[in-house]
């Protein structure tokens, strides 16, 4: 990092002292964005909406304006300020000097409309994120804030444009990373480094893919480049839409925040699940059957069997108008439906193209006898009785969760439209043993959700949103990738994931496989290796695993100058990791007790015996309750201060085979921002060394 001036921290310095200015400006920008709420509050719509319709629109998007000019208690209004060498677009060899700019989460102006606070996401704003003493972007001083609630209390300068400075690392910076949190997941305007911005600021046209590794920031950057895309294309994504895809309630409910800080208030959140919702889920697949169901092969299983439904006509289609009547042989008719299909358009389209065909050909027999017909005739005999009744018979309707339901109950049909695809072993893996007499009654597993959603696809085309950000993505069978990757088909994607982290029996195996299932093959694949979150001896102690779980994958490298508390354990029973937690407790900030699943009730008797109060993954942490007790199963993208984890043997044990087991421990043991105590009673996996 380049040249810096020390924190500089007075309590009650003078009026002319520099933290007093900038106290002052804090102040006004305050005021003035009150103000600006204010004038958004007071519009009067009566006389400039037509109907009800458009104002009940006006009224929603005036209230969505008044939220996103919120000044939220205890967050920074800005956190850094630019002064810049030249005003921008002068010519330099005047010697024009360059004006200062504060950098925030929003734009706030002055009542002459003179901006006091830029957003971080303007042109203007990028150099924070990017200038440095090798290339200073026409930067004089890069200053930064500390705060303390939202309180200015501390800065520290940067003079890029001193060749002659010597390098160090920002305290303000080290110090916002390292601060403690208790609640849901923040923003990390502040502090996003020069390869993440790279990635925010990518344009909306392609799609990225975004590996990294624990601690690495990834979560935030595809969060915050949702934020950027709307300010950059604001309304292009206002029609069209913005989707975030998590991998669950839990891990949702962490982030949900983070976009509304940033003034966004408009960005759907789902899980896979919630996308593929078509049937009420009851039931549960074994390992085997959810690996097979998941697998791309079933695309093409689908497919085939729905299209057998199509039938090669074998009687005309006579049509009765006044007087005449009109014949369409069979043999045309076979040749109508030979187009549809060559034409690989979806079945319920070509379904309902169908009808228009023959009655084109009808007409063509009409015009041959003289007559003239328009459009209203051609309506008429495809709307006709001759003509439904044969489109019944040739191209019947098909309810797409009753297709999956028969593949999985019948075995002779499934074995007919798997042939060359799946095996025996296979398709036995996947029928039911006692198949359901209907879809309302069917126990349906997650998987089968996904291969109806993929069945009423092939139906009906998915309607495809402006962008889909995608996280957690490495858990994600091919069959749910393509569920994704359908709702955006004509928009991009920001992929986000670790191979290291993969915990399912599907997980992915690279990322140019997965982009592929995706339909986003030309996507660019970005890796981020620089820690922020995750203390040196944490993480160091972790990627011992990464040799056995992920070969050839590049281990994160912390940048933290604060090695963080980490600790091994050997302990004799619950109560010695109760008294870890309340070690821990002892610090500022968030505490996570992390456990396998199975242990999780005998620890939660255990803190109950102990006074300690704790909450459940996604409930909301207090500075009364800071403690979480997390299932291992559901540890996976939230992080704490310090955490606790509980018998890592149990952790590994609880998967169905070893590789996926020392993944979940991977998660598990880099949740913590600066410390980590690890209880054993058993002994600790060899690959821990």
């Amino acid at each position: 990092m380049s040249a810096s001036t020390p924190v500089r921290e007075p309590l009650n310095g003078p009026a002319d002292d520099p933290l007093s200015r900038e106290r002052a400006h804090l102040a006004a920008s305050r005021a003035a964005l009150r103000a600006m709420r204010e004038d958004v509050e007071s519009l009067d719509i009566s006389d400039v909406t037509a109907n009800w319709v458009n104002a009940a629109v006006l009224e929603r998007q005036i209230e969505e304006r008044v939220k996103a000019l919120a000044d939220l208690s205890g967050t920074p209004l800005f956190f850094g300020r630019l002064d810049y060498l030249h005003a921008p677009g002068a010519d330099r060899a005047e010697g024009a000097r360059g004006e200062s700019f504060y950098i925030g989460r929003r734009h706030v102006h002055d009542a002459h409309g003179d901006p006091m606070v830029i957003d971080w996401r303007a042109p203007v704003s990028q150099p924070f994120y990017r200038a440095s003493r090798k290339d200073p972007m026409d930067v004089a001083l890069r200053r930064r804030f500390g705060y303390t609630g939202g309180d200015l209390t501390a800065y520290e300068d940067e003079h890029l444009s001193d060749p002659g400075a010597a390098a160090t690392t920002s305290k303000l910076l080290q110090r916002e990373i390292e601060r403690p949190r208790v609640g849901p997941m923040r923003d990390i305007v502040a502090t996003i480094q020069p390869e993440q911005d790279e990635i925010v600021r990518s344009g909306l046209s392609g799609s990225v893919c975004v590996q990294g590794g624990p601690g690495t920031g990834k979560t935030a950057v595809g969060l915050h480049r949702v934020a950027y895309l709307l300010y950059a294309h604001r309304e292009r994504l206002a029609r069209t839409g913005t989707l975030v895809v998590g991998p669950n309630r839990s891990f949702l409910h962490y982030i949900e925040q983070v976009l509304p800080a940033l003034g966004e208030l408009t960005v759907a959140q789902a899980t896979v699940d919630d996308l593929v919702a078509h049937v009420e889920v009851r039931g549960t697949d074994d390992a085997a059957a959810a690996v097979v169901k998941g697998d791309a092969r079933m695309a093409e299983v689908l497919r085939r069997a729905l299209f057998s439904h199509v039938t090669p006509p074998t009687e005309p289609v006579v049509v009765v108008r006044g007087s005449r009547r009109w014949r369409v042989p069979a043999y045309e008719l076979e040749e109508i439906v030979r187009q549809l299909l060559d034409r690989d358009i979806r079945y319920g389209a070509a379904r309902e193209a169908l009808p228009q065909r023959v009655a084109h050909a009808v007409l063509v027999q009409m015009e041959r006898a003289g007559e003239a017909p328009d459009d209203r005739v051609q309506d008429a005999v495809a709307r006709s009785g001759a003509v439904k009744a044969a489109v019944k018979e040739i191209w019947p309707a098909v309810d797409p969760a009753k297709l999956v339901l028969r593949l999985l109950s019948d075995a002779e049909f499934l074995a007919e439209h798997a042939r060359g695809l799946l095996d025996e072993q296979e398709r036995k893996a996947i029928l039911w043993s006692r198949p359901a007499r209907s879809v309302r009654s069917a126990k349906w597993s997650a998987a089968d959700a996904v291969l109806i959603d993929e069945a009423a696809d092939l139906i009906r085309r998915t309607p495809s949103l402006g962008h889909v950000v995608l996280d957690e993505a490495q858990d994600l069978s091919p069959m749910q990738y393509r569920a994704v990757g359908r709702r955006c088909t004509t928009g991009s994607a920001t992929v986000l994931g670790d191979l290291a982290q993969g915990t399912t029996p599907w997980a992915t195996r690279s990322w140019e496989e997965a982009l592929g299932h995706l339909g986003k093959e030309d996507a660019v694949v970005e890796e981020l290796t620089a820690g922020f979150r995750v203390p040196t001896d944490v993480i160091a102690y972790a990627s011992r695993l990464l040799p056995h779980i992920a070969p050839g994958l590049t281990p994160v490298v912390s940048i933290r100058e604060n090695p963080g508390f980490f600790a091994v354990r050997r302990v004799d029973a619950a109560v010695d990791v109760v008294a870890a937690c309340r070690e821990l407790l002892g610090h500022e900030g968030s505490v996570g007790l992390i456990a396998a699943d199975a242990r999780v009730p005998e620890l939660a008797g255990e803190l109950g015996r102990a006074g300690l109060g704790f909450v459940g993954p996604g409930e909301e942490t207090t500075h009364d309750t800071r403690l979480t007790l997390v299932p291992a199963s559901l540890a996976k993208g939230l992080e704490y201060d310090y955490v606790v984890l509980d018998e890592p043997r149990a952790v590994v044990d609880a998967e169905p085979d070893e590789r996926t087991g020392l993944r979940r421990l991977y998660v598990a043991l880099t949740r913590a921002v600066s410390g980590l105590i690890v209880t054993h009673t058993a002994p600790l996996p060899e690959q821990l060394g």
